[in-house]
């Protein structure tokens, strides 16, 4: 069957989390992974440990992982798995923590002592990964979660779970923004105001004077003002959001390579390829066929 859209294909998982619930906690041993690709309507902190091998696949971001892995998802539709892949581990652990939190501007979260755990709840819409030493930072906590049976006692350590990984430098994020469908935001009006201008026409063909013209900066001043403000150059920026509109077409579509490559702003299909498996690890191709490999019709 041809896919029609994400919906189509992604299990939309019922969660065990009632409306009043705040945290759920399932902590497991198992020898593989067999649950499809999936979303759903609450947050989601995922540890796995002993997995060599498995893929993760968050949104258009596709790694294997080492000996563990820990990953926060806050977006409510972005679509996640962890396949078998080649890992041959006989004991794989998994704690998942689903939650509820309220992310609006009003909430308590986004007061002082909760910021930094407010700005990375919200980085983590794309997904997001941390390094191994916040993840042996929190280790131990991990562990204890599941054991404790008073929950106004268990949302406290999954609080200072979070205070932790949130102080820690290092995380990095997992799904491209355009194909997160996550709304730019930048401190800086310049830097937004470019962002904002190269979502809306990077089908078009992105000249560097357009966009200094736009910052009120010249072509110099704005390259180095670009890669301070965002730890990317212009064009690396530019690529990584049209590959991120052509991996959801590829996802979400039947239309040919060769139209998403013109759709996204390449007009070379050699080019659009190679820049995309340099980037993706594979080919445009191999990326849809394997991507539906590890989907369902629900």
């Amino acid at each position: 069957m041809k896919p029609n859209s994400t919906y189509d294909h992604v299990l939309h998982e019922i969660t065990p989390l009632r409306e009043n619930d705040v945290l759920y906690i399932a902590d497991r041993h198992k020898k593989e992974f067999t649950y499809p690709i999936h979303n759903h309507q609450v947050f989601e902190l995922n540890f796995v440990e002993h997995a060599a091998g498995v893929r993760r696949i968050v949104g258009d971001s596709s790694e294997v992982i080492g000996e563990y892995d820990l990953v926060l998802i806050t977006s409510l539709e972005l679509e996640h798995v962890w396949m078998q892949n080649e890992c041959r581990s006989e004991d794989i652990h998994e704690i998942t923590v689903q939650f509820r939190f309220d992310l609006s501007s009003d909430s308590l979260l986004s007061k002082n002592p909760f910021k930094q755990i407010y700005n990375m709840l919200n980085q983590a819409r794309k997904g997001l990964v941390f390094p191994m030493d916040a993840i042996m930072k929190v280790y131990n906590q991990l562990q204890e979660l599941s054991s404790i049976s008073d929950g106004f006692m268990a949302f406290i350590k999954f609080l200072e779970i979070l205070n932790v990984l949130s102080n820690c430098e290092g995380a990095r994020t997992l799904a491209t923004t355009s194909y997160a469908k996550v709304v730019i935001e930048e401190d800086s009006s310049r830097i937004l105001k470019v962002k904002n201008y190269i979502n809306s026409n990077y089908m078009r063909d992105l000249k560097l004077k357009t966009l200094s013209d736009l910052a009120c900066m010249s072509e110099t001043a704005f390259s180095r003002f670009f890669k301070l403000h965002t730890g990317r150059t212009v064009s690396d920026y530019i690529i990584d959001i049209r590959l991120g509109y052509a991996a959801r077409m590829l996802v979400d579509t039947n239309k040919s390579i060769a139209d998403i490559c013109y759709l996204c702003g390449y007009n070379n299909l050699s080019n659009f390829n190679r820049v995309f498996k340099r980037k993706k690890g594979c080919a445009p191709t191999e990326f849809r066929e394997y991507y539906h490999k590890t989907k369902i019709i629900v």
